[in-house]
């Protein structure tokens, strides 16, 4: 009975908890070795609370991050190009995967913008948004950019396009992010910044492409035909090559600027092509103009009723003594040009409908002729 009345007496001054504790302390403590039993759900509940991402402290900056990536990603697809092989021995013809790349959806009618370079040679494409994978077809390629257009029946729930930015006013130490599937690891993402502007990139047509972004953002085999976005979760360009001896990111990774890209895609999704714009005049190769040390680009022969005949501009004659040259384009809009390939990028900054002031000469004079850009067949 005194034994019975002491521990009372303890409960009633410790508590039932308190008296553990003393009893541990008084033992030494570790003599006690029931089990404790399970923690009770309220506790496990406030423990969680304790350590939810919510409570982590975030920089604003990686708060923007995550909201890009979050809201972009589904966005990106990952595409397959398949090819045809033929069996050295049955001679039988086989479809082979050749390759993975990036694109991201344009439009809510299933327009999806990538490289031409990840679908080039490829008869079949494959495209994945998130869990779900559609066959897609070609809808237009433009070499010249290293751009092509594919497009996938999905529903629309499905196709979120991506906010279009400009690259006009993009400045160098500027904040970016890409996102693709380098080395098919699919929904990565990689910051960085605008490292340079207006670079020039060597494009799978033959004509360089002017204007491209440099980023030092990872971008790796795989990441081509991804968005570049500023950090808004706006598209500023299309990710399409690296510089590094190794095949892997250097930091010096290059984009399309988005400026190209919105001009562009319209014309792949309603033509299949590039409108490519012209006054109506056929010229001299540039190793030809050099042989008759010609600096600039000779007018072999002029369109007739073409923006060039109407303008008066004169093509190359074959006379008794030989070639007698007409007109040559010295200068677009102040701008000296020597090669085809100046002219070209020339009249595709203008546009069809837009006016170049040309500087012509012929036996060493020179004139300026205002002619309306076309579009060439």
């Amino acid at each position: 009975m005194r034994l019975k009345s002491l521990l009372l007496a303890l409960i009633c001054v410790f508590g039932l908890g308190g008296l553990t504790g003393y009893l541990l302390s008084r033992t030494g403590g570790g003599s006690l070795e029931a089990d404790p039993g399970p923690v009770a759900p309220a506790v496990l509940a406030a423990a969680a609370v304790a350590t939810s991402p919510a409570d982590v402290s975030l920089a604003p900056q990686e708060e923007r991050d995550i909201s890009v990536f979050r809201n972009t990603s589904p966005s990106v697809a990952f595409i397959s190009n398949i090819g045809l092989r033929r069996d050295f021995y049955s001679l039988n013809i086989f479809e082979i995967p050749q390759g993975t790349g990036s694109g991201f959806v344009w439009d809510d009618e299933g327009h999806i913008v990538t490289n031409f370079h990840v679908i080039q040679d490829g008869v079949r494409f494959k495209v994945a948004l998130g869990d779900e994978e559609f066959d897609a077809e070609r809808v237009g390629i433009a070499p010249r950019k290293d751009l092509a257009v594919l497009k996938i029946s999905a529903p629309r729930s499905a196709l979120e396009p991506i906010p279009i930015g400009s690259s006009a006013d993009l400045m160098v130490g500027q904040r970016v992010l890409a996102i693709g599937n380098p080395f098919g690891l699919d929904q990565s993402l990689t910051t960085g910044i605008v490292s340079a502007l207006g670079r020039e990139l060597d494009s799978p047509g033959g004509i360089p492409i002017r204007g491209v972004i440099q980023t030092d953002a990872a971008i790796n085999p795989g990441n081509s035909g991804g968005p570049l976005l500023d950090s808004a979760g706006r598209l500023i360009g299309v990710n399409t090559a690296i510089f590094s001896p190794s095949g892997a990111s250097a930091g010096i990774g290059f984009a399309v600027p988005v400026d190209t890209v919105r001009k562009l895609v319209p014309q792949l999704i309603e033509h299949g092509k590039p409108v490519q714009p012209g006054i109506g005049v056929s010229l001299v190769e540039d190793r030809i103009a050099r042989r008759f040390g010609v600096r600039g680009i000779i007018v072999r022969q002029v369109t007739r009723g073409s923006p060039a005949d109407r303008a008066g501009i004169v093509g190359a004659q074959q006379s008794r003594r030989g070639v007698v040259l007409g007109d040559v384009i010295v200068a677009i809009d102040g701008q000296p040009v020597e090669k085809l390939e100046d002219l070209v990028l020339a009249f595709e900054d203008i546009g069809v409908g837009g006016v170049a002031r040309l500087t012509l000469e012929r036996s060493r004079r020179q004139r300026a002729v205002e002619v309306t850009l076309v579009a060439l067949d």
